[in-house]
């Protein structure tokens, strides 16, 4: 599928070939990208060149990267809106991370009641490893948040909405920027977690009422968290 490549900057032509096939119609939102190991192979380069060429395609906005599950192509919709509110966040609009927490109160409440409803048990355990990886991550924010992040598209994904996977995937990003601010809160990664479980707990359960409510308790957390959480130049 792909050709060789062999100048210094190897991860550049990388870039640009995975950029031609989507824009061809060869790779597709949602098509998933082989492992780095499998790319190298492909491309005939170090996984570091590959690692390099997928962080450059993820801050172009073209592919997203989910730990324990791979690479994946965005949709158009989902890159545009990406982009839109990446430039809020920079542009230091204070009052982005509570519009965020609004939006999310609106939406995620029904996400999590659908999935209730509709979860597979594939689903259902991506949610339990996403709950066990942050029970044991306590004290490494990265692969707490990553987690977190898992747990939630877990959840869209259940829902077995394109769109609403689309509108969750796009935030991404944001909702990386607000969970590493709010790891930062004392007790927020516990608090966090508790919510976390009465979810999963209603979802395993078939019981959409409860998973509507207990996803309400978290953002009502999440919002305190926000809130209390210090600037980014604290």
């Amino acid at each position: 599928m792909y050709k060789m490549v062999q100048t210094s900057r190897l991860y550049e032509q990388i870039v640009q070939q995975i950029e031609e096939s989507i824009h061809k119609g060869i790779l597709k939102a949602g098509d998933q990208l082989p492992a780095e190991r499998e790319l190298g192979l492909q491309f005939g380069v170090s996984r570091t060149a590959v690692r390099e060429a997928v962080k450059t395609l993820r801050e172009k906005g073209l592919v997203e990267a989910y730990p324990g599950r791979g690479t994946f192509i965005t949709s158009d919709t989902s890159n545009t809106i990406r982009l839109s509110l990446d430039r809020m966040i920079k542009n230091g609009h204070a009052e982005a991370t509570l519009n965020l927490v609004e939006v999310r109160e609106i939406l995620e409440p029904e996400i999590a009641a659908l999935a209730a409803t509709r979860a597979d048990e594939e689903n259902i355990q991506e949610m339990r490893d996403a709950v066990s990886i942050m029970d044991k991550a306590r004290r490494d924010p990265d692969a707490f948040i990553e987690a977190d992040l898992d747990f939630h598209l877990a959840l869209a994904e259940a829902a077995a909405n394109p769109i609403i996977l689309s509108l969750i995937d796009s935030i991404v990003a944001v909702l990386r920027e607000q969970r590493m601010r709010t790891f930062r809160v004392d007790g927020g990664p516990e608090r966090g977690q508790y919510h976390h479980k009465r979810i999963l707990e209603a979802v395993e359960n078939r019981d959409p009422s409860g998973a509507r409510a207990a996803m309400r308790a978290h953002l009502r957390q999440v919002r305190e968290d926000s809130e209390k959480a210090p600037a980014e130049n604290e």
